[in-house]
């Protein structure tokens, strides 16, 4: 029996469903890490960042991740010259607000087995939503538009500028109180394929070019 064909990029379709098909996808990844962060097994670097900084400011982990974002659009359109797209600026609201809105309605698992079920569930969907919003062509995420930016700008390869940035970051996030553990091993290990099956399904191929947004490093947005 033939194996199904993978969706078509959806670049094609109206500007409005493209646009429903980023807030979608970005409702996913706001849920993927709120699945990963009430689990409680370790984080993304950034989100280990971002949750330490609420250990010294009076701010929710999605109102960090909003701050977050916007200082590095800013450092990447003024200094780093690069293109920003209405998906980078929807991303940047949009992520953290659904990561505090959905903080009430996801469990907190009180056995070890229901927290890193609950764990690799995130990590699975985060591709799934990383698929979905790049399908929509609109804009690279915050931290995508500055590894490419520091890239071009260093003449080293993205693989290694976003290596070298969320090194540093996890070492802050670590350094701050944020949450490291096995699950940010394996979150490292196990993002990377959610990421490119997710974008699979949409027939897209990391490092494929797309038509306003390039594919995504595993792990940034």
């Amino acid at each position: 029996m033939p194996r199904p064909a993978p969706l078509a990029p959806l670049t094609r379709l109206p500007l409005l469903g493209r646009y429903a098909l980023l807030v979608f996808g970005l409702f996913l990844y706001g849920l993927s890490l709120r699945l990963m962060l009430d689990a409680r097994v370790g984080l993304a670097p950034w989100e280990a960042f971002h949750l330490g900084v609420t250990h010294h400011l009076p701010l929710s982990i999605g109102m960090v991740s909003v701050l977050t974002g916007v200082l590095i659009v800013t450092f990447t359109a003024l200094r780093l010259r690069e293109r920003i797209g209405p998906g980078t600026v929807i991303n940047v609201v949009l992520i953290g607000v659904f990561l505090d809105l959905l903080g009430p309605l996801v469990p907190d698992p009180a056995t070890v087995l229901g927290r890193w079920v609950q764990f690799v569930l995130g990590v699975a969907l985060l591709g799934f939503a990383t698929g979905t919003y790049v399908a929509a062509g609109l804009g690279a995420g915050p931290r995508d538009g500055l590894i490419l930016g520091l890239s071009r700008r260093t003449g080293w390869d993205v693989a290694r500028v976003r290596t070298g940035i969320e090194l540093v970051v996890l070492a802050l996030g670590w350094l701050l109180g944020g949450l490291v553990g096995w699950g940010t091993l394996v979150f490292a290990l196990g993002s990377g394929p959610a990421m490119g099956l997710g974008m699979a399904l949409y027939g897209l191929r990391r490092g494929a070019k797309r038509e306003t947004a390039p594919v995504p490093a595993p792990a940034a947005r």
